[in-house]
């Protein structure tokens, strides 16, 4: 599967609108060793880490979907991502399912 945040510049098939969203919670123990390099710095690797989970858990979504279709391959994808709460991720991704 071909997979670009750009257009590309051969003929396809526009099959449609592909998405993946994931939310994503970190368990408290985490969430307080977050909570404390917060207070005296440092880098916070459970939430980076929360994020690479939860991106390509996202990601892996919007694949499945475009396969679904008939796809082979997905551009013009884009990413999203909120906070939902403390210690808690939305990611959305999106992107056109094409066939070449």
């Amino acid at each position: 599967m071909l997979l670009t945040t750009t257009d590309l510049k051969v003929d396809y098939e526009v099959l449609g609108i592909v998405r993946g969203n994931k939310v994503k919670a970190v368990h408290l123990g985490k969430d307080i060793s977050a909570f404390v390099k917060k207070l005296i710095g440092g880098d916070v690797s459970e939430y980076a880490e929360l994020m690479s989970e939860v991106r390509d858990s996202a990601f892996d979504d919007m694949i499945a979907e475009a396969e679904k279709l008939g796809a082979n391959a997905v551009v013009g994808i884009r990413f999203s991502s909120s906070t939902i709460s403390t210690g808690m991720a939305e990611i959305y991704v999106y992107g056109t399912a094409v066939k070449i």
